[in-house]
C-alpha cells in the first residue's frame, strides 16, 4: 500500500483470469474475509473470482471494468443501501447480494436490503462455506433469495426490534442521528440544522442515553439493528439536504454581513434627512 500526496488509495484485488464460470466481485472491508472468500471461490467449480475492494466508491468502477455476474456487498459498508441501489440501477443484469453480519440480523434490515434497496439476495456472513456458495448461486438463478436463517429473524425477540427506542427520540434527535449516520461531525450538523454546536452535543448525549450506546458509532449500529434507522430514506433530513441547508446558511450569513454596511449607511442617511 502506498500514499500519493496524502491520498490513501482503496485496497483493490483483481484477477485477470479468463476462466469460465460466474464471475464474483466482493465489496468488504475485512482483509481476512476477502482473502478467505477469494480462496474459496477460486477452488469452486462454476464460480470465478474477479476481485475485491474495501471501498464503496471503487465498487462501481470495478463493476464497469470486470463485468461480474455476482456482486457481494457487506452490509456494514453500505448501511443505507446506496451502493446496492446504484449497482441494481446501472447494471440490471448483475446479481447483487448483501452479506449480513450478526449485528444486523433484524427483520427491518433484511426487508430493506432485499426489497427497498433492490438486492437480489441477502446472505449470512457467518454461513458455512457451502451455504454461502449455494446462496450466491440461488440469488443469481432466482433473482430473489434470502438465507432461511435470516428470513426468520423477525420472530418477535426483543433483540430484533425495539420500536420504543424510535418513539423515545424527539424529531430533532432523530434528525441528528440521521446526520451522524451520514458521517457528519457536530459542527457540520449544527450548520445543517441552524443550531449551535453545544445544542448538537446536548442532542448527541440524549441520543446515547436513550439508545444505551457507548459512543456515536455504537448508537448508529444499534439504531440500524433495532430499526430506529433503516436503509431507505425516511422523512427527516438526509445528507444531501443537510449539506445544501448548511451551504445555504453560510451564503445567507455572508449575504447578511455584506449587506449590513449598506443598511447602516441608508439608515444614517435617513436620519440626516429627518434632521
Amino acid at each position: 500500500m502506498f500514499d500519493v500526496g496524502g491520498f490513501r488509495p482503496p485496497r483493490l484485488s483483481v484477477n485477470d483470469s479468463a476462466d469460465q464460470g460466474l464471475g464474483v466481485l466482493l465489496v468488504d472491508r475485512i482483509p481476512l474475509f476477502r482473502a478467505g472468500l477469494s480462496a474459496l471461490i477460486t477452488h469452486t467449480d462454476g464460480l470465478r473470482w474477479l476481485g475485491s475492494t474495501d471501498s464503496v466508491d471503487s465498487a462501481m468502477m470495478l463493476c464497469a471494468q470486470l463485468h461480474p455476474d455476482i456482486v457481494l456487498v457487506a452490509a456494514m459498508l453500505d448501511p443505507r443501501g446506496r451502493l446496492v441501489r446504484g449497482l441494481v440501477t446501472r447494471y440490471p443484469t448483475v446479481t447483487v447480494a448483501v452479506l449480513m453480519c450478526a449485528g444486523y440480523r433484524n427483520d427491518t434490515f433484511v426487508h430493506q436490503a432485499a426489497t427497498a434497496a433492490g438486492a437480489h439476495g441477502v446472505l449470512s456472513r457467518s454461513a458455512e462455506p457451502a451455504q454461502l456458495l449455494e446462496g450466491s448461486r440461488r440469488a443469481h438463478r432466482e433473482r430473489r433469495y434470502i438465507d432461511p436463517e435470516l428470513s426468520m429473524v423477525g420472530g418477535g425477540s426483543s433483540r430484533t426490534r425495539r420500536p420504543e427506542s424510535r418513539r423515545s427520540l424527539s424529531r430533532r434527535e432523530y434528525q441528528v442521528l440521521q446526520l451522524i449516520a451520514d458521517g457528519m461531525d457536530n459542527q457540520t450538523i449544527g450548520r445543517a440544522l441552524f443550531v449551535s454546536v453545544e445544542t448538537v452535543r446536548t442532542h448527541v448525549k440524549s441520543i446515547l442515553r436513550k439508545l444505551h450506546a457507548r459512543d456515536r458509532a455504537h448508537a448508529v449500529s444499534l439504531a440500524y439493528r433495532t430499526g430506529v434507522l433503516v436503509t431507505q430514506a425516511e422523512p427527516g433530513i438526509d445528507a444531501d439536504t443537510a449539506a445544501g441547508a448548511a451551504r445555504s446558511g453560510q451564503r445567507a450569513t455572508v449575504a447578511a454581513q455584506d449587506s449590513a454596511p449598506a443598511h447602516a449607511s441608508a439608515a444614517a442617511q435617513t436620519r440626516g434627512n429627518r434632521t
